[in-house]
Order: C-alpha cells, then sequence, then structure tokens
C-alpha cells in the first residue's frame, strides 16, 4: 500500500455476528479446525454489511490462531462497490498478536475498483470499530 500524501481514513464501528457452522465434508471435519460465518454492518466512514468465512484453531479464549476472507459491500469515502479483506490473527494468553487485515488486491468492484489498503479494529468495553487505511491509484 501507499505511504505517500493520497492515503486516506476511514473510521467508524460496526457491529459482528459469528456463528459457528457445521463442517460439510470429511476433510474438514477430520482438521478439528473451527468454522465460523461472520456477518457485519459497519458506520461510520463505512457504510455497509461484511460476510465472510473464518477458520480457527486452539480455544478462542486464551491461545489461536484464525484466518478469514469477508466481502464488504456498501459506500467507501462517498464511493459504492464491494471488496474483500483477508484477516490474519495470533492470540497469545488472551492478547491478540500479529493482527493483519488487509484489502485484496484487484478485489474492488464498481467505484472502490483499485482500492488498497488495511484495517485495524479495536475491541474496547464490549465494543467493536475500525479505521481503514486506503487508497485508490492515481
Amino acid at each position: 500500500m501507499k505511504s505517500d500524501a493520497s492515503l486516506q481514513q476511514a473510521r467508524g464501528s460496526f457491529n459482528v455476528e459469528v456463528k459457528p457452522q457445521t463442517p460439510d465434508n470429511p476433510a474438514a471435519e477430520g482438521s478439528g479446525l473451527s468454522r465460523l460465518s461472520l456477518q457485519k454492518q459497519f458506520q461510520g466512514d463505512l457504510e455497509g454489511t461484511g460476510q465472510g468465512e473464518m477458520l480457527g484453531a486452539g480455544d478462542g479464549k486464551t491461545s489461536g490462531g484464525y484466518v478469514a476472507l469477508e466481502k464488504i459491500s456498501g459506500t467507501l469515502g462517498g464511493r459504492k462497490g464491494s471488496f474483500v479483506m483477508i484477516h490474519r490473527a495470533l492470540m497469545v494468553g488472551g492478547v491478540p498478536q500479529e493482527w493483519t487485515i488487509d484489502v485484496v488486491p484487484e478485489s474492488g468492484t464498481d467505484e472502490l475498483k483499485g482500492l488498497s489498503g488495511s484495517m485495524k479494529i479495536i475491541i474496547a468495553d464490549g465494543k467493536h470499530s475500525y479505521e481503514l487505511a486506503y487508497s485508490f491509484p492515481s
């Protein structure tokens, strides 16, 4: 992602619903990994919905890791479209470590074509908020 003055910031909050899913084949069942669906509603500079799937390992409370893909559809900075984010996180002793969330290259559609960026999620007092640093090609 660019590090110049064209970098824009989007901030706001979101609600998230996470639901466990049943493995749908013997290999998935045998892996022992958790499979979860994600449903989000974003407010603020990003207005829209997010839908995705997560795979997790560990107990989810003290230590573990997860990966996820999430398609976000809505309006970002006045531009409409959708894009995909990839999540990767590790947790050690109940504290998130190495948490990265990035826009998948060339996943932007409509007015969000060319979008690149990374997101930070903040969880405080049981509420979720985001900071998205993003840019578009010149």
